[in-house]
This record gives C-alpha cells, sequence and structure tokens, in this order.
C-alpha cells in the first residue's frame, strides 16, 4: 500500500468507529477488529491486517478527544498501549 492509500484506509477506520460508536448505547465500547471488520471488503479473515491501523486511528481519536481507550473498563493513555483495548466514548 502507498502512504496514500494508508492514510485513506486509515480515515475510513476513523469513520468507522465513530459510526459504530453512534449506533450503540452511549456507554458501549467497541473493539478495533469491529471497525476492521467494517471496513474490509472481502469475505475472508483479510481484516486482521487492518487491526494495527484500526489501533492507530483510535488513538488519534483519544488524542483529539473524541474517544477513549481503555483496558479492563478503565481509560488508558495512548501512550505505550500494548494488548487488547476496547474503545468508546468520553465519559
Amino acid at each position: 500500500m502507498t502512504d496514500d492509500s494508508e492514510r485513506q484506509i486509515e480515515q475510513r477506520l476513523e469513520r468507522a468507529i465513530g459510526a459504530l460508536l453512534d449506533r450503540r448505547a452511549p456507554t458501549s465500547s467497541i473493539c478495533p477488529s469491529d471497525a476492521a471488520r467494517e471496513v474490509y471488503e472481502g469475505e475472508d479473515d483479510g481484516w486482521r491486517e487492518l487491526m494495527e491501523p484500526a489501533r492507530r486511528a483510535a488513538r488519534r481519536l483519544a488524542t483529539a478527544g473524541e474517544v477513549e481507550i481503555t483496558q479492563g473498563g478503565h481509560p488508558v493513555t495512548t501512550a505505550g498501549v500494548r494488548g487488547p483495548i476496547r474503545i468508546r466514548r468520553p465519559r
């Protein structure tokens, strides 16, 4: 992928994160895989290649104050987050 196509995919992931959260209850969260599946256009498990771009998109949205990233139900900072995360609207 080129830098431009990567940026386009990450922008689509950002929009998918927002749309998924808009469709859920205000107290709900999503997994980055939900956004990756939403954006991936194939029928196989190729969405997995979009997991890191989805995590980057979530970090950008968190830095902008549009979402929170959580682990174990608690907000975490975007720097150095490792392992499974969830994404939710700020509380």
